[in-house]
């Protein structure tokens, strides 16, 4: 439930977008990429540990963390998050590719309505930050880079309609899908984002275009994105409807506004 489509998240890497050879789970010497998916069954187990760990505090944390470790030695390091390291979580059990037309749809309640190659979306004004991503089993990826357009610009691009107070997002998964209110889209600074570790959005990281928002849990950073509705109010995202909150505080409430 972090990067996602998944948010579910990322992959492990070493560089500008790179994926690196892990030893082969046969102990033969051979390598072979980190790049399979993880599938829905495997995140839904592995996410509810770190939900109750989130949950019930740093102990059971810790121990789950312990029990995680245990199992990356036991040779299946590809299922499973290791620390300072991406893990790509996907709730389709693989990467969907874009559409050769790609564009970004920005409708619902907006007064022009707005499709997106990306050449246009990259030629509007850019936000660059640097932050750390975190995804609600536990691990997290310290100053990540990122470049993007904040959403709260592109909605304004596209003229909000009074009546609008969420976002809706869909990923081109076909199956994923998350919500930010615009408040929420305020007070995380979020980007659509084209960029990140220095070089374009990979497809296994959502590429061509994904979303990241500061502050909140990996699985409201929706990948592979495909549209963007202003709605008159927030609906639950794809773990949402699996139990997990709408509001995804890192730190359980929002961050302190700048005067």
């Amino acid at each position: 439930m972090t990067e996602h489509a998944g948010p579910a998240d990322e992959l492990p890497v070493r560089g500008a977008g790179a994926e690196q050879p892990v030893p082969s789970p046969a102990g033969d010497g051979t390598q072979e990429p980190w790049s399979k998916p993880i599938g829905r069954r495997t995140v839904l187990s592995v996410l509810g540990l770190g939900a109750l760990g989130t949950l019930f505090g740093s102990h059971l944390q810790s121990g789950i963390s312990s029990a995680l470790n245990a199992v990356h030695a036991n040779g299946i390091a590809s299922l499973l998050p290791g620390g300072g390291q991406f893990t790509i979580y996907t709730v389709t059990s693989g990467y969907p590719a874009a559409p050769a037309d790609y564009t970004l749809r920005v409708g619902g309640l907006v007064q022009r309505p707005l499709s997106l190659p990306l050449a246009e979306l990259q030629a509007l004004p850019a936000t660059r930050l640097t932050r750390n991503f975190q995804c609600v089993t536990g691990w997290e990826v310290a100053d990540v880079h990122w470049v993007g357009v904040r959403l709260v610009d592109l909605a304004a691009h596209a003229g909000v309609n009074p009546a609008a107070t969420a976002f809706q997002f869909r990923s081109f998964d076909g199956i994923y899908t998350e919500s930010l209110t615009i408040q929420q889209a305020h007070q995380t600074g979020a980007i659509v984002a084209y960029s990140m570790l220095g070089a374009p959005v990979t497809r296994e990281h959502g590429g061509p275009v994904r979303l990241y928002v500061p502050s909140m849990f990996g699985y409201k950073s929706i990948k592979w994105l495909s549209a963007i509705d202003l709605v008159a109010r927030p609906q639950p995202g794809y773990w949402e409807q699996n139990g997990y909150p709408i509001d995804a505080w890192i730190s359980g409430h929002p961050p302190v506004q700048a005067a």
